[in-house]
């Protein structure tokens, strides 16, 4: 069976654990706000209205594509594009081409990041892998002018994260709608894992910390895990009513 991403590739491994997806998903949220093209987001309502129901469903697409087979994975890449090109169509003008760019390098970039914090560095071998797994989605998506190897990506992210992002109305507005739809503690937590995960530039545009106080918590978590703790630790982290979608995303590689 001709499958989008390998049995035995890295990519299943980070996407088949909710704890590293969950990190993902942190990082992006810090990212999205200061894009600048959240407007975008404020167009369709759906991130300020419910964060987390989008979060969980941006998750669902994902984990289509990566555990899928090929066909299964290009329609719901396919689905993908219809969603965007009918939200241009209502609002009469294109998604910018370096917006879906900028969230296509940070899956990328906080696949690797999730999974160096939680489990082990990984090889230049496997970060390719990252790389190319995405890219084919990329590609899918007729997303124009991408990077063709790793080291191209590297620089070209890096570009982005000095041009593309801003701290306006938007960004705090949506910082609001975290805070509400999380609660204060859920909130600190979701900040001090942005702190932990985000590039340099990103934190100094939201104007927080360069040293997270949960770093050293990560190793407790760790070992909360062989002991079966950790999903106790994850009930904490977000609303009951998304218990189920969290359990659902440790899947065992296929």
């Amino acid at each position: 069976m001709d499958y989008f991403v390998e049995k035995n590739s890295i990519v299943r491994e980070i996407w088949g654990k909710s704890d590293t997806i969950l990190l993902v998903f942190a990082g992006a949220s810090a990212e999205f706000a200061l894009s600048v093209a959240v407007d975008w987001l404020y167009f369709t309502g759906k991130i300020p209205n419910d964060p987390l129901g989008r979060l969980f469903s941006t998750v669902a697409y994902a984990r289509d594509i990566v555990f899928s087979e090929k066909e299964k994975a290009h329609q719901a890449i396919d689905r993908i594009n219809q969603i965007h090109g009918a939200v241009e169509e209502k609002r009469g003008e294109d998604i910018p081409n370096w917006a879906y760019q900028d969230v296509l390098f940070m899956l990328i970039d906080y696949s690797i990041r999730a999974y160096e914090i939680l489990e082990r560095p990984l090889k230049i071998k496997e970060c390719n892998e990252v790389f190319e797994v995405f890219l084919e989605v990329g590609k899918r998506m007729n997303i124009k002018d991408l990077p063709q190897t790793y080291e191209q990506f590297k620089k070209v992210r890096n570009k982005h994260l000095n041009t593309n992002y801003y701290n306006g109305d938007f960004t705090k507005d949506l910082y609001k709608q975290y805070r509400k739809h999380l609660g204060i503690v859920r909130y600190n937590l979701l900040i001090e894992t942005q702190i932990m995960l985000t590039p340099k530039s990103i934190n100094q545009l939201l104007n927080k910390r360069q040293t997270t106080l949960i770093k050293p918590l990560i190793s407790i978590y760790k070992l909360s895990r062989t002991i079966y703790f950790d999903s106790f630790l994850k009930a904490m982290v977000l609303p009951n009513e998304y218990q189920a979608q969290i359990k659902s995303m440790n899947t065992v590689t296929q």
